[in-house]
This record gives structure tokens, C-alpha cells and sequence, in this order.
């Protein structure tokens, strides 16, 4: 599994990158400094020039790999995605009942995500507030459905689709299981957010996370139906 592990590659659509991060030391320096950035400063006040500053380079570098900043947000997003896409079949490949698998898929795709200590130049941890907080800001453009037909946004539909059949698995005759694959999805992110900036608008805290809060929410409207 550790061999399996080490020799993991995320996969990201080619149309998002001028060139393949992953394939020079510089790519994945600009990856990985990016993530640490735009945390730092968010997403509006980063800039490439800023980047190589950081990096110790200078900004056309940066353009070699990304022709701009909302491309190098889509590959963030899609890689942090792709990740996830791992951990969610890794960790429900093996399990057979269609509730158990279902409720494990929730818990994957909404806790609190920890360090892949598999993959070195990305933090996870780091990337995930990103996502929180930012990748929001890769799709609600005007160019959406564009990058949309040219697959820029296909991994993350293929979670949700992942999701929506182990939906269907536990019951089939629910209408909607497309749309609580993606609200579980995008309401472990908001609540998260919540649960950091807005604490008197949820009930997700310390003690009440997200992940137990769609579990219940889920299993209640699958179950009484």
C-alpha cells in the first residue's frame, strides 16, 4: 500500500496548464508556494509577479506553466479534487453494504482534512482552506460554461457522480440524489467556512462537525422517503 501510495500521481485536464507542473522542480515550486500565498494574501491580491518574488524567479516563469492566475485557481482546484478522489475510493473500495459505504463517502468528502504525507511539495491542509475559502472564485465566471465544455470542471463532476451512485445504492427511488451529491459536497466547504468565520449562523463547531451534521441530514431524508 506504501509503494501504491509513494508512486501516486494527481491527475489534472491538460487544457488547465501551459506546461505539466508536476514534470520540474520550478512546476512544482510554483504549486507549492502558490497554495502558501494565496493563503497568506487570498486570491485577489496575489499575483504571478508576487509568486516569482517569492519563489526567487521572476514572472514570465510562472506563465511558462499558467497563462493566468484564474487558470493556475482551476488547477488547485482540480488537483485538491482529484486528491479527494483517491481518498474516496481507497477508503471505500473494500466495503460492500451500500449505507456503510455511503456514510464513509460523507465523512471523506467533508471532514477535516489532514497532511498526505505521500506527497511532498502539496499541504493539503494548506489547500483545503484554499478551497474553503477561494475555489468558489474558478467557476463563478463568465467563461464557465466554456472551460465547462472544454472539461476544465470534469473531475469534480466525476466526485459528485461518484457520490450520487452510492446515493442511489441505499435508495433508489429518491428523486434528487444528484442534488444532494453536490450539496453535501458544497455544504461540508460552506460549513466549514461557517464554523471559522460565522459561528452564530450554524451549529457546527469543535465539537459538531460537518461531516455529522450531512450524515444525519442524509440518512434522514434517504430513510423516510
Amino acid at each position: 500500500m506504501e509503494r501504491l501510495l509513494s508512486n501516486l500521481k494527481i491527475s489534472v485536464p491538460e487544457k488547465i496548464f501551459v506546461k505539466d507542473p508536476e514534470s520540474t522542480d520550478l512546476g512544482r515550486r510554483i504549486v507549492q508556494h502558490s497554495i502558501f500565498l494565496i493563503d497568506e494574501i487570498g486570491f485577489e491580491a496575489f499575483t504571478f509577479k508576487k509568486l516569482g518574488e517569492h519563489i526567487g524567479s521572476n514572472e514570465s516563469s510562472v506563465y511558462r506553466y499558467f497563462e493566468s492566475k484564474h487558470n493556475l485557481l482551476l488547477y488547485l482546484s482540480s488537483w485538491y479534487w482529484s486528491w479527494l478522489e483517491y481518498q474516496l475510493v481507497l477508503e471505500t473500495y473494500s466495503i460492500t453494504a451500500p449505507p456503510e459505504k455511503l456514510e464513509k463517502a460523507i465523512e471523506i468528502l467533508t471532514r477535516t482534512v489532514k497532511e498526505d504525507t505521500n506527497i511532498t511539495h502539496v499541504n493539503e491542509v494548506v489547500l483545503n482552506r484554499i478551497i474553503i475559502n477561494e475555489s468558489s472564485k474558478s467557476f463563478l465566471t463568465k467563461t464557465v460554461d466554456q472551460e465547462n465544455k472544454e472539461g476544465y470542471f470534469v473531475v469534480y463532476k466525476r466526485i459528485v457522480t461518484r457520490l450520487k451512485e452510492m446515493i442511489c445504492a441505499v435508495n433508489d427511488d429518491y428523486n434528487y440524489p444528484a442534488s444532494l451529491a453536490s450539496t453535501i459536497i458544497e455544504g461540508g466547504l460552506h460549513q466549514h467556512f461557517l464554523k471559522d468565520h460565522f459561528k452564530t449562523i450554524t451549529d457546527c463547531s469543535k465539537t459538531v462537525t460537518p461531516t455529522s451534521f450531512f450524515k444525519h441530514l442524509t440518512f434522514n431524508i434517504l430513510n423516510n422517503r
